[in-house]
């Protein structure tokens, strides 16, 4: 009784041990389907699962690259179609973590101070440079109301 006891006490501490360090292989899922238990059991079933989930994904995905050239958040329906296609199959589920992984590296990057200062001074100098050529443009041309 008393080495269950200690056992339980050691993976409890690994547990903690692993959270506490932010430790990403902990806190991700494993690859696989997502499916629930009835649908797996059946071969049939599953491959209906794995085509409408297919499918289902890939009009998602298709809705966003027309996002793309059209009015709406193309990336975010992209990145939503990846996340249907992520419950079911595993190299999208691979492409997914990496592409999160990714973004979190960009948006740590772009909130240091040297890079923050030289966006906001990129960004000021392209107003400023616009504002500009608009200025010219309508002190040359005028506004000629019809």
């Amino acid at each position: 009784m008393n080495t269950e006891n200690n056992e339980q006490k050691m993976a409890a501490a690994t547990v903690t041990a692993d959270s506490a360090a932010g430790d990403d292989r902990a806190t991700e899922r494993k690859l696989g389907t997502r499916a629930p238990g009835f649908i797996q059991k059946s071969s049939l079933l599953r491959l209906g699962w794995q085509v409408a989930i297919f499918f289902v994904g890939l009009a998602v995905i298709g809705a966003g690259i027309a996002m793309l050239v059209l009015p709406g958040p193309g990336w975010l329906v992209i990145f939503g179609g990846m996340a249907i296609w992520a419950t079911e199959f595993a190299w999208a589920q691979i492409v997914l973590r990496w592409t999160r992984h990714k973004v979190t590296e960009a948006a740590q990057r772009a909130l240091e101070p040297k890079v923050r200062r030289r966006n906001i001074i990129l960004t000021t100098t392209l107003l400023l440079i616009i504002t500009a050529l608009a200025g010219i443009y309508l002190w040359k041309f005028d506004i000629v109301m019809p």
